[in-house]
């Protein structure tokens, strides 16, 4: 399966965003789903993931605890990561990966990667 990203571009400090992740070649629907990203000249973080079910089990990075909302509609085979009250830092791109094996909560977890979104938040 690939997933594959759609909805970043450029918003002002405070706004929202809503990224969106659906499944290429493949379902969503033995896989838990999660959010990375990486700004330049840094490592690729973890942000959010969640598991197989609709109305799963919901992991946040600290950063975005509050402000960030993962959930999944495996009818649609889609995973999205509402961004509300962004900040100039949450300026990266954004990687959705899926795993077949655990929580994707590290990058050593993803089984698969997309090729990622760019969301750059301006102050």
């Amino acid at each position: 399966v690939t997933p594959v990203e759609s909805g970043g571009g450029l918003v002002q400090a405070g706004g929202s965003l809503r990224l969106s992740c659906a499944a290429s070649g493949g379902t969503f629907s033995n896989y838990a789903v999660g959010w990375f990203r990486q700004a330049p000249g840094k490592e690729r973080d973890f942000v959010a993931a969640i598991t197989r079910l609709s109305g799963g089990s919901q992991y946040y990075a600290d950063s975005v605890k509050g402000r960030f909302t993962i959930s999944r509609d495996n009818a649609k085979d889609t995973v999205y990561l509402q961004m509300n009250v962004l900040k100039p830092d949450d300026t990266a791109v954004y990687y959705c990966a899926a795993t077949a094996r655990a929580v994707p909560t590290a990058v050593t977890a993803v089984d698969y990667w997309g090729q990622g979104t760019q969301v750059t938040v301006s102050s």
